[in-house]
């Protein structure tokens, strides 16, 4: 158990009591993100928000960039105004979930086996609510961080932000004035190496993604005739080789210190000429690391006919494409070569890789606050193979980390839970996340 903090005495739960609770309630709303405005939005959770935050004193403001579709941001006044403020964002928007694939219930919130199960439990309303938890807390306990932070609970991250960070970003930069830093998800978490040492993977780069439509034209006709210009053939052809193509890997300057530091805590040098060595001793988060170091294309939809009998001159596909930092005119050109001349390519969505640096204050308050919690703790660099709405907030020069922290028993498949079946966080974990997300803040 950690020390008390100051202040707390007398006034009502503390983040580490309320937690869950405040998880349980953000995954009870469905905010399922279709990729369109057909899901329920999120204005409910954007609403339930405003009213934990009001509720101690804060004055959110809700900004509804299309109907339903809705985002809170709040500012808390810190000690020294005058210094650059930081923004702590989040995202209450979450991918659908089969109720019939799941053990549990995805939007029922249940609590089983030590473990908070839902859709949204570690992408990303456990830090949703952890941020709410300390939050909270701090205002009932008169607890001012040392600076401006910035709360902003965004809408539509799941489908790149749109109507969500961007919209903020183009249409109300000014909630932003003065950040120049930001905290928000899928870093933070353990990756234990052994009774010594627990990794703490920070995300401090991201890939660069090309959502993209493929069209190929051909010749429309009878099923029964032979047809060589047969715009499903080629297409499928052009996409079987693209979803087979092993892209070459390159080592940016984030991964090589990723693994330069895993290196070390192993004691073995690690190659990256050589994946499938080092993947083995990465267990649970192998597959996170393995995305980061090359480019990649992932076919996810096909679409072509109206009628058996009927041979089409149109067929589509979709393909999620991420680049690594630095390599975006490689990867198109990798990908036309591929593709071939016959396949129109265009975006549906792209947006740009981030890398930054790992140092400064904000490290080494990350480090402390993890060390405090975690004797065995060391904080370490990773890159991130999907992307976040961090890519929004550096329009405005801020510079985005990934820090949701959560300490993770070493059996738990956290990569999975992404996106994935029986999405689930452990009890534990967000209680550990709220105490260092508190100590941060006092170092930050």
């Amino acid at each position: 158990m950690s020390e008390s903090k100051p202040g707390r005495s007398g006034t009502g739960r503390s983040a580490e009591d309320e937690v869950v609770d405040l998880c349980r309630d953000l995954i009870r709303i469905d905010t399922s993100n279709y990729g369109d405005h057909s899901g329920p939005g999120e204005r409910v959770a954007a609403e339930y928000v405003a009213e934990k935050l009001a509720e101690v004193g804060l004055e959110p403001q809700i900004f509804e960039s299309h109907k339903g579709r809705a985002s809170t941001v709040a500012r808390i006044e810190g000690e020294d105004p005058s210094r650059p403020a930081l923004l702590i964002h989040g995202h209450t928007d979450v991918v659908p979930a089969d109720a019939d694939d799941w053990t549990h219930h995805p939007f029922a919130g249940e609590i089983a086996d030590g473990c908070l199960w839902g859709r949204g439990a570690v992408d990303m309303k456990d830090m949703d609510a952890m941020t709410l938890a300390v939050v909270r807390d701090r205002m009932r306990s008169g607890r001012k961080p040392p600076r401006d932070v910035v709360l902003a609970f965004l809408a539509d991250e799941e489908a790149g932000g749109t109507y969500g960070a961007r919209f903020l970003v183009d249409k109300h930069p000014g909630l932003f004035d003065g950040v120049t830093e930001a905290i928000s998800e899928v870093g933070g978490f353990s990756f234990t190496v052994n009774e010594n040492l627990r990794l703490y993977l920070v995300e401090t780069a991201q890939k660069g993604m090309h959502w993209m439509r493929l069209t190929v034209e051909g010749t429309a006709g009878h099923g029964s005739m032979t047809n060589s210009d047969n715009a499903i053939t080629e297409l499928c052809e052009a996409v079987g080789r693209l979803g087979r193509h092993r892209f070459p890997v390159r080592v940016t300057k984030t991964v090589r210190s990723f693994l330069d530091e895993l290196s070390d805590a192993l004691g073995t040098p690690l190659d990256p000429e050589d994946m499938e060595a080092t993947l083995a001793k990465l267990g649970g988060i192998a597959k996170l690391i393995g995305a980061t170091l090359r480019n990649t294309a992932a076919p996810t939809m096909l679409g072509a006919g109206y009628k058996v009998n009927v041979i089409p001159g149109q067929a589509t596909a979709h393909v999620d494409g991420r680049f690594l930092p630095g390599y975006e005119e490689e990867f198109l050109a990798d990908l036309d070569r591929i593709l071939g001349p016959k396949v129109k390519r265009e975006d549906v969505h792209a947006d740009k890789a981030l890398e930054t640096t790992f140092d400064g204050n904000l490290v080494d308050a990350m480090q402390t606050a993890l060390r405090a919690e975690d004797p065995i703790a060391r904080a370490v660099p990773y890159m991130l193979s999907g992307g976040t709405d961090a890519k929004s907030f550096d329009d405005l020069g801020i510079r985005g980390f990934g820090f949701a922290p959560l300490k993770l028993p070493p059996e738990l498949d956290f990569a999975g839970m992404f996106h994935g079946v029986d999405e689930r966080v452990p009890l534990d974990g967000l209680k550990f996340g709220a105490r260092v997300l508190d100590r941060f803040l006092d170092e930050a």
